[in-house]
Parts: structure tokens; C-alpha cells; sequence
């Protein structure tokens, strides 16, 4: 068990936070700002840059305050501990960010805020760039949205003629199975979009984003079903939290 250093200390000085980490802090459980000013997040942001802060560091500018025995940066090491990293915990659900202790109504809208803030800044990359041209936008974008998922969901991504993002669409909920995905409804989406292209992808919650036998046969009835209207489908993305299956890459469309 860590030594808890007295509250009338005169001077704490934290070891360092390795870059993108998570660990143990000294068990101060002093208020930030009565940290010697060089430890603060805030100042060291300040001083020397986003990069210079860890993911702890970050997210207790965020938070802003911890709870009773737990500082800021201390609270951010729970979530992360508990998350397993940024986009976990970003990509946790409500409840299970509200299960923290010392996570309320506030802090868990300014958590949100940063998610949907990361969402709309890769949504406008995705309207401005030319889609199928740019892989790693579209990757970034749907680990994002539907990476870490503890369910299946399948999206379908419309693209106009140049291959520009015109809206993205969650089809599906639950298990991938051909009652769950209806190629009709899809293709009769794009003719309302007047979309040139489709990208469609789901998410493995198991992290293995091998193609199952239905993954094979469900792209081939919405690549012919999409023939039919002349919308392409471009691609379908099978996404895990740490890799992204492409069957246009391993020639499979």
C-alpha cells in the first residue's frame, strides 16, 4: 500500500507521468492547485504543449476537479484504468461512465462533449476530402464511432459522385444476420441521398475482424442489389478496436 504523504507537507513533488500512461500517483489526494505550480496540468500545458501531457493529465483539465480522495489527474487514471484507454472510455456508454465514483451529470457531459467534438471534426474531413482516397480518415472515423462497441452495429456511409461523405446511417443493431441487414432498404436510401457510392461497415466486438461466411454473403447481395440502382459499393469495413478489415483491399468486391 502507497505512503500517504501528510497534508501539511511542505512541499510534494509527483514523479513525473510517462507519456501516455497509466500509474499510480502519490497518495496525496490534495487539490490540484495546491500542487508546486511545475506538476499542474494546466501550466504545464501551458508551458510546454498538449504532447507534453499524458492521458491522465489531459483528461483532468477536462474534468477539471476529482472527488473526495482523488485529485483530478487521479480520477482520470480510474477512468482509464477502468476503460482501458482514451477511446474506450470515450466510447463507453453513459451508465458505464456513471458507475465511476466521482462521475456526475457534469463531468460525464464533458466527456461527451469531447467524443462528439472528435466525431464532427473526422465527419467534416470525410465531407471535404475524397473518401475513397483517403483510407485512414475513413478507418480513424468508424473505430471512433463503432470500434469499441460491445454490440454489432452496421453503417452505411453515402458518398456522391466524387466520393464526398454525405451522411452516415446506422442500418443495424445487434447481431449481423441477413434478417438484421436489408440490402433493399439500403439501396433505397441512396436513391434518396442521390449517392454515387457506399461504404458500408460493422464492427467485431470480439476484436477478430476475419470475415465470417455471412460477412461474405451479405456483400455480395448488396454489391448486386446496388448494381441494379448503378451505386457503387466501394467497400465494406469489418472494425475491431486495434484493426480494420477492408474487402476492397483483399480483393473481395
Amino acid at each position: 500500500m502507497p505512503h500517504c504523504a501528510p497534508q501539511n507537507a511542505a512541499l510534494i513533488v509527483l514523479p513525473p507521468d510517462p507519456l501516455h500512461a497509466v500509474h499510480a500517483t502519490p497518495c496525496t489526494h490534495l487539490p490540484i492547485y495546491k500542487w508546486p505550480e511545475q506538476n499542474r496540468p494546466r501550466e504545464k500545458l501551458l508551458r510546454d504543449g498538449t504532447a507534453s501531457l499524458s492521458d491522465s493529465e489531459l483528461l483532468a483539465i477536462i474534468l477539471r476537479m476529482g472527488c473526495r480522495g482523488q485529485s483530478a489527474i487521479e480520477l482520470g487514471q480510474t477512468l482509464l484504468s477502468r476503460f482501458g484507454s482514451v477511446h474506450g472510455l470515450l466510447s463507453a456508454s453513459p451508465k458505464e461512465i456513471r458507475s465511476v465514483r466521482g462521475i456526475g451529470p457534469a463531468k460525464l457531459a464533458q466527456l461527451q462533449v469531447i467524443l462528439e467534438l472528435a466525431r464532427r471534426t473526422l465527419t467534416e474531413q470525410l465531407r471535404d476530402t475524397t473518401a475513397f482516397d483517403s483510407p485512414d480518415i475513413v478507418r480513424n472515423y468508424l473505430r471512433l464511432f463503432i470500434g469499441v462497441r460491445t454490440y454489432e452495429v452496421f453503417v452505411c456511409l453515402y458518398l456522391d459522385s466524387r466520393h464526398r461523405l454525405i451522411r452516415t446511417v446506422e442500418a443495424s443493431r445487434g447481431t449481423l444476420t441477413h434478417t438484421a441487414v436489408y440490402p433493399r432498404e439500403i439501396a433505397r436510401e441512396a436513391l434518396s441521398l442521390n449517392a454515387a457510392g457506399l461504404i458500408v461497415a460493422h464492427n467485431h466486438p470480439s476484436g477478430d475482424t476475419r470475415p465470417s461466411t455471412t460477412d461474405r454473403h451479405l456483400t455480395q447481395k448488396l454489391s448486386e442489389t446496388l448494381q441494379l440502382i448503378e451505386v457503387k459499393l466501394l467497400d465494406h469495413l469489418i472494425v475491431g478496436e486495434n484493426a480494420v478489415f477492408s474487402f476492397a483491399e483483399r480483393g473481395l468486391l
